[in-house]
């Protein structure tokens, strides 16, 4: 079989891949993927970003923070799937990809992935196989959602068994726990963090430092759901102790061009 060409897939994004050039690389990312960790090591300078699926917006965060191979990327959840896939798989050591709430089967057959059985089949096995976590230079943990209450260190999160559709209860998934500065004090010190970087709370402008200086929310998404009016923001970590973030707005309604519905029979 001929080897998938990832620069013509890069040259075709932003349209939609072939139904066979899709199955080769989930096939080609699932291969990667069982390489990682569940609390994936990354080494800065590093950026991080959180860009809810909205892909010309994706386009634009690469924009401000600098284009692949050139600045290494962790992104946690709800990402445009296709396009970091293909990223992923052209520089396996520059994106780093945590699984969000989104890439579930439950939540994807609610907001209209599940139009073609087969490219939903071949999506699916890959966030059965996406980390949980990335841990950079050993002291700043990059999480999608909050801290579950039975997950007291990072060895717990290491031997959670993350080859699965996300379970409705546990301490696999940590979307939809509440946690304060008490729960975040504990974490940081029984592990010796100095920061944890999370997502999935919407950000009206910059990143916010929350929880005594021990947490900091990116999100990048900006306008979120195209009506929101948000600015987004990626952080840069230049070193464990220096943190830059950068601001982008949404790219103007007129800009986006949006693949007519009869190109291919799946990705709304």
């Amino acid at each position: 079989m001929a080897r998938l060409d990832l620069d013509k897939c890069i040259a075709r994004l932003g349209t939609f891949l072939p139904e066979e050039d899709l199955r080769r690389l989930c096939d080609s990312d699932c291969d990667l993927l069982l390489e990682d960790s569940n609390v994936q090591p990354a080494s800065t300078p590093v950026t991080c970003g959180d860009i809810q699926g909205q892909f010309h917006d994706l386009c634009e965060l690469f924009g401000t923070g600098g284009q692949g191979p050139d600045t290494n990327y962790i992104f946690r959840g709800d990402f445009p799937l296709t396009y970091l896939l293909v990223l992923r798989a052209k520089w396996p050591d520059r994106i780093a990809l945590l699984r969000g709430n989104h890439e579930s089967r439950r939540i994807t057959q609610v907001y209209g992935f599940y139009d073609d059985a087969n490219a939903w089949r071949y999506c699916t096995k890959v966030f059965d196989l996406l980390t949980v976590a990335a841990l950079i230079d050993e002291q700043i943990l990059c999480i999608q959602g909050r801290l579950p209450p039975d997950i007291k260190t990072l060895d717990q999160i290491r031997t959670i068994e993350r080859n699965r559709e996300i379970p409705h209860e546990g301490a696999f998934w940590g979307a939809g726990w509440h946690f304060g500065a008490k729960v975040t004090d504990e974490f940081v010190h029984i592990n010796n963090l100095k920061l944890i970087c999370r997502a999935h709370q919407l950000v009206y402008e910059d990143c916010k430092m929350m929880l005594d200086e021990k947490m900091v929310v990116v999100w990048s998404a900006p306008n979120y759901c195209y009506g929101c009016g948000n600015i987004a923001s990626i952080t840069v970590f230049k070193d464990v102790n220096t943190r830059e973030p950068k601001l982008f707005r949404a790219v103007p309604d007129s800009e986006p061009v949006i693949p007519p519905r009869t190109t291919m029979p799946y990705f709304l």
